[in-house]
C-alpha cells in the first residue's frame, strides 16, 4: 500500500521528461478594481502543497504595486511575482510582511530588489529567526523550499494612513497572533488584509499568541468592517469574506481554548488528559483543527496551569 501511495504522489507531480513540477498554480482573484488575492488551502504544511496554505495579495495603484506577504518559499515568491507581472506592467513599489511566520515572508527573496516593509518587531524577529523558520519549513514541505533563504524587511513601518502608489492605505499596528501584526486597509477599495489575526474555516495557529491582545486586535478590525466604505475581508488563511463573520469565528475559537485550558488546569488535569478532550461540534469542521488544538495545548496550557497554581498558592 505504501508503494501505491508513493507512486500516486510521484504521478501528481511528474512532468514530461521525468522531472517534477513545483507549480503553486497561483491565480490572482480580483476582489475590487486593482486589488487581488491568492487564496491558499486550509491544510497544514506538506510536500504535496509546498506550504501554499496562506493568503497573499497585491494592490495596483497608479504609481505601482503594493504586495501583501510573499508566501512560504523562493519558488512561491517567483511565481507570485510572475503572476503579478501578467496582470500589470506597473513596477512593484513596496512589499509588506504582515508578521514573522514563515509562510508570510519566505518569498521575500524573490522581491529582494524592491523595498520590503514590516513593523519593527516583525523585522527584528525575521532577522533573528528567519533562517531557522526556513529550515523547519524545509522539513515539512521538502524540495519546494530549495534555494529558499530568509531575507528580512529593510523598512520599518509605523501605523497611519499613507498615500502609496496612488492608493490610500491604512497601516494598522496590532499584536496578539504575534508580538507585531500588521493589518492593511485599502481605503480606496474597502478591502482589509487582516493577516493571521483572522482565520476563516481553519483553526488558528498559536505559537506566539497573546490571547488578550488578540481579542483587542479583533475588536479594532471588526470596527473597520462597520465603516461605510468596507467591502471585503482577507484573512491570513481561508476564504475571503464580505463581513466580519471570520472575526467572530476566530474570537469564538480563542475564547473556547482559553476557557477549556482554564477549566482543565483548575481541575488538575495533566497535559495528556487535556489532549484527549473532545473538540466541540462548533469547531469540528475547521481545517486541521485536531492538529492545531494539540499544538495549542503545548503553546497555551502551561500558562493556564501556572495561573491555576498561583490561585491555589494565594488561597
Amino acid at each position: 500500500m505504501r508503494r501505491v501511495f508513493a507512486c500516486l504522489a510521484f504521478l501528481l507531480f511528474a512532468v514530461p521528461g521525468g522531472g517534477v513540477s513545483f507549480d503553486y498554480g497561483l491565480v490572482p482573484r480580483e476582489l475590487a478594481p486593482g486589488v487581488y488575492v491568492f487564496v491558499g488551502t486550509t491544510e497544514d504544511f506538506s510536500t504535496r502543497n509546498g506550504g501554499n496554505i496562506v493568503n497573499t495579495g497585491f494592490i495596483v495603484g497608479t504609481g505601482g504595486v503594493v504586495v501583501v506577504d510573499t508566501g512560504p518559499s523562493l519558488r512561491y515568491g517567483r511565481q507570485m511575482r510572475a503572476a503579478i507581472a501578467a496582470k500589470t506592467e506597473a513596477p512593484i513599489a513596496l512589499v509588506l510582511n504582515t508578521h514573522l511566520h514563515p509562510d508570510h515572508f519566505l518569498g521575500n527573496q524573490a522581491f529582494a530588489d524592491r523595498p520590503l516593509g514590516a513593523l519593527a518587531a516583525t523585522r527584528s524577529g525575521i532577522e533573528r529567526d528567519g533562517n531557522a523558520f526556513a529550515e523547519n519549513l524545509f522539513r515539512m514541505a521538502g524540495d519546494w523550499m530549495l534555494g529558499t533563504e530568509s531575507v528580512p524587511p529593510t523598512l520599518e513601518l509605523a501605523e497611519g494612513i499613507r498615500e502609496f502608489a496612488g492608493r490610500r492605505l491604512r497601516f494598522i499596528a496590532l499584536k496578539g497572533h504575534t508580538d507585531a501584526d500588521l493589518a492593511v486597509y485599502d481605503e480606496t477599495s474597502g478591502v482589509l488584509f487582516a493577516g493571521d489575526l483572522v482565520f476563516n474555516g481553519r483553526a488558528p495557529t498559536t505559537p506566539h499568541a497573546e490571547v488578550s491582545a488578540w481579542y483587542a486586535a479583533l475588536d479594532k478590525l471588526e470596527a473597520i468592517t462597520r465603516e461605510p466604505g468596507f467591502r471585503k475581508l482577507v484573512p491570513g488563511h481561508g476564504e475571503v469574506a464580505q463581513d466580519a463573520a471570520p472575526i467572530a469565528q476566530t474570537r469564538a475559537y480563542l475564547r473556547w481554548l482559553e476557557r477549556e485550558f482554564a477549566e482543565a488546569a483548575a481541575a488538575g488535569l495533566d497535559m495528556n488528559e487535556v489532549l484527549a478532550r473532545p473538540i466541540p461540534a462548533e469547531f469540528a469542521a475547521l481545517g486541521v483543527v485536531a492538529t492545531e488544538y494539540r499544538r495549542s495545548v503545548g503553546h497555551l496550557f502551561p500558562a493556564a496551569e501556572q495561573k491555576a497554581l498561583g490561585r491555589g498558592a494565594a488561597r
